[in-house]
């Protein structure tokens, strides 16, 4: 029992010196707070936009119902199209979200992958699942996946379909040609939203392949079609990421 006290002091004595640190020293941090700026972002329940392009986009979502958002890596664009799909269907405003990559390597061949059709394709729509777990959980994400509420298909899989009561969102679009890209954008139903995202400074297919920067130069001239361009000031990763983009 002399032992056991003795541990129970200590204990508390312990605790009363100033051996615990806060975790941002100089900003005072509470979970209720929504305009800290040094918050772990996993905490934040509704997306913020960063900047004026972001938030362009974000509008463009909630007013139109097919958008195209061009602009270099790290400007949130997947990020962004994925919280309002999320977003949308925690609403009740769509059915179920599909998602859309198309199964193109970066430069490198990866050979024969083993597995089902899932398995397969995972390598490719991890930046997807990535944005998804951010959003749901990783539990909620398997759920919802596994009922059929959030659909992950490629680009190949998707002719003939008519996708309706769906918030569709096509990623990497700068890798599918135009013919592919007419495609997908024909797929839209009733009650859908589809969001277009990809850089066309950054396709890996043939030079003069990709149909993204032609299809978005069109698509321009209808005013119900917002074609969003992010630019190297609107990237939201390290600030070296804007700055090699610029001489890169």
């Amino acid at each position: 029992m002399a032992k056991r006290s003795q541990r129970t002091k200590y204990r508390e004595n312990y605790s009363a010196q100033e051996n615990v640190h806060s975790l941002f020293p100089g900003h005072p941090w509470s979970p209720h707070d929504r305009d800290q700026e040094n918050r772990d972002r996993r905490y934040v329940k509704n997306v913020r936009a960063m900047s004026t392009a972001q938030q362009q986009l974000m509008d463009a979502v909630d007013t139109q119902s097919v958008v195209l958002a061009l602009g270099p890596a790290g400007t949130g664009k997947t990020y962004l199209a994925i919280a309002k799909a999320v977003e949308a269907l925690e609403a009740g405003k769509v059915q179920r979200i599909v998602l859309s990559r198309p199964a193109v390597e970066a430069g490198e061949s990866l050979g024969f992958l083993p597995g089902d059709l899932t398995e397969k394709l995972a390598p490719y729509l991890r930046p997807l699942y990535d944005a998804l777990t951010e959003r749901l959980g990783t539990k909620r994400l398997k759920a919802l996946l596994g009922e059929g509420t959030i659909e992950i298909a490629p680009v190949a899989y998707m002719r003939g379909r008519t996708l309706s009561e769906c918030f569709v969102v096509i990623d990497e679009a700068q890798n599918c040609t135009y013919g592919q890209i007419k495609m997908l954008l024909t797929r839209l139903g009733w009650r859908s939203t589809m969001v277009l995202t990809g850089d066309p400074d950054q396709t890996d297919l043939l030079p003069g392949m990709s149909g993204l920067s032609e299809i978005a130069r069109r698509l321009e001239t209808i005013a119900e079609i917002p074609v969003v361009r992010l630019t190297e000031g609107d990237i939201v990763r390290h600030p070296l990421v804007a700055s090699m983009l610029t001489v890169l």
